[in-house]
């Protein structure tokens, strides 16, 4: 998406060393795939090109999530699109998740609600 932090260029450089799952997608759920190579993705139901690469499952062996947002706050909590898709996804990963964003879309403070998982730390 425009407004988010684009991690093509890091996506390609690290998937040659290390095992890189993205989003996909499914009904009203992310499913996570393992990315092969940038011609391996397809187009998806926002727009957004997603891997078409095995469904992966094994949650706990995931060393680091990194997660897009809309905004992040001081403490470490996001706010997404409101669809609610990274609420279902992100209590499965017990991993460090780090929230990626740009500078002006860290904030004081942002709404929170009890289901919303906090990042570790945050990055712009």
């Amino acid at each position: 998406m425009d407004d988010e932090v684009h991690t093509h260029q890091f996506i390609e450089k690290w998937s040659k060393t290390k095992t890189i799952l993205l989003p996909v997608v499914v009904g009203d759920v992310l499913e996570l795939r393992i990315y092969s190579h940038k011609n391996d993705l397809i187009t998806g139901e926002y727009g957004i090109k997603e891997p078409t690469g095995p469904l992966f499952t094994s949650y706990d062996s995931i060393d680091l999530a990194i997660i897009p947002g809309m905004a992040f706050d001081s403490k470490g909590n996001r706010l997404g699109r409101g669809k609610g898709y990274y609420d279902k996804l992100l209590p499965l990963i017990k991993a460090p998740k780090i929230g990626i964003c740009f500078p002006f879309q860290l904030l004081n403070t942002i709404p929170v609600e009890q289901f919303d998982i906090c990042m570790d730390k945050v990055i712009t």
